[in-house]
């Protein structure tokens, strides 16, 4: 890998004097590019008085006002929230709160999750117990929690003998079915993206599947967790990317563009109902040593300042429209190309062997790997993916620009990837 030596805006350099445009945020993290001088500086600003108050010793302005900024973008239903250094501790928070609500409600036995087929939600072992992703559990298998999966809400690739529209009634009836299985008194808890990130290759649901979703946990007192580590805090185009589905989470998660990149932070947020048996016995039962890191909390919020004062979310809901479009005029003649989706700065590129029968190609020709050091050489960063069929097979390439991008920086993003996904397929045989 080259080294990086620094970066602003939307570009960085490498120690060999090298630019790229960072078409992908890295993996969606940099909302407001590298190096941007007003962070910067609330960054320096927080260190010269105090770096980090121990959460059982102090609050801080800091976290009271990240509090407040996250609560005004996401409306009532999110009274409460934990601030953590990673998406990951966030949805390990997440499970905890869940298990605690119904533990401090004498429901104890509400231990189990209920989670989807192509889905990712972190690297901890709760978190990873929790993902459908073949390739980041296998080395993990035996020691993770037992979680049960139901399909992937994915309109692309529909479930065998299922066409689109009947996907959100299978899936309603598959989750019901599922809790039925396990038994009601024993779940405590639905675990989806509404986009999919990494594990699916940008996969957004199908229209009306939150609220069914929304209604079969209800129905049965099961806890609607919503991960937005990766797509939410703006990058659909919403605030909350479940805005879009007008559906609230009973807990949710965020980290990457919440704090854009800048120090490392994570919030686990959630309803005053599921808040209130917690603190009748005291609190949650969760964080580290460094949550709600001061440092940290100044950075967030001096990111979230700058995308609402710049109306930066809402710059990312009418150009991401454009970018698609600039996408699939640019990418459209590549037959490999099968499916190009998304929401706002957030798209994935599936690629297939066939269009027709939308079948993969071979894992072994790491197609996905091809297409990253290809794009580099392109100058440009995107953020590929394998196995997002089945696992093993399928190939998909992630751009999620920063929110700051220009319409010639879209437009740079668009022209170089083609090139290098051209260049990708041609060493493979393919056009």
């Amino acid at each position: 890998m080259p080294k990086i030596a620094f970066g602003r805006g939307c570009y960085v350099t490498d120690t060999d004097g090298r630019e790229y445009i960072d078409g992908s945020g890295s993996p969606a993290v940099f909302s407001l590019g590298y190096a941007h001088p007003e962070v910067n500086a609330a960054i320096e600003a927080q260190l010269a008085k105090a770096a980090h108050g121990y959460r059982y010793t102090f609050t801080s302005d800091p976290l009271e006002r990240l509090t407040g900024l996250i609560q005004s973008q996401t409306g009532p239903g999110f009274e409460h929230m934990v601030f953590v250094s990673s998406g990951s501790e966030a949805m390990e928070s997440a499970l905890k709160i869940a298990l605690q609500y119904h533990w401090s409600k004498g429901d104890s036995g509400r231990t189990r999750f209920i989670s989807r087929r192509r889905s990712y939600h972190g690297n901890t072992l709760g978190a990873l117990s929790v993902s459908g992703f073949l390739q980041r559990r296998r080395p993990f298998e035996g020691s993770l929690l037992p979680v049960s999966f139901v399909s992937a809400a994915n309109t692309y690739r529909l479930p065998d003998g299922v066409g689109a529209a009947g996907l959100v009634d299978f899936l309603a009836d598959e989750l019901e079915q599922a809790i039925l299985e396990l038994g009601p008194g024993h779940v405590a808890a639905f675990v989806m993206e509404p986009v999919v990130g990494a594990a699916g290759g940008v996969v957004p649901a199908p229209p009306g599947y939150a609220r069914r979703m929304r209604q079969v946990c209800d129905a049965y007192g099961v806890l609607l967790i919503a991960d937005e580590v990766m797509c939410g805090a703006g990058r659909c185009g919403t605030w909350r990317a479940l805005e879009h589905d007008g559906v609230n989470p009973d807990i949710m998660t965020l980290a990457k563009g919440l704090g854009g990149g800048f120090v490392p932070l994570g919030a686990t947020l959630f309803s005053a109902q599921v808040g209130g048996p917690i603190y009748a016995k005291g609190g949650p039962n969760t964080g580290h040593t460094l949550t709600g890191h001061t440092l940290a909390c100044a950075a967030a919020v001096a990111v979230q300042e700058i995308i609402m004062r710049d109306r930066l979310v809402e710059r990312v809901r009418t150009a991401g429209a454009r970018f698609m479009a600039g996408l699939r005029q640019r990418l459209g003649g590549i037959a490999a190309v099968g499916d190009i989706r998304g929401r706002g700065y957030f798209v994935g590129v599936e690629l297939v062997e066939n269009r027709d029968s939308k079948q993969p190609f071979l894992p072994g020709l790491r197609l996905h790997d091809r297409i990253r050091q290809r794009c580099m050489q392109a100058g440009l960063i995107c953020y590929p993916v394998g196995g997002n069929v089945d696992g093993e097979r399928g190939d998909v390439a992630i751009l999620a620009p920063p929110y700051i991008a220009t319409d010639e920086e879209l437009d740079e993003i668009v022209r170089r990837f083609g090139e290098g996904l051209e260049l990708a397929l041609e060493d493979i045989g393919q056009r």
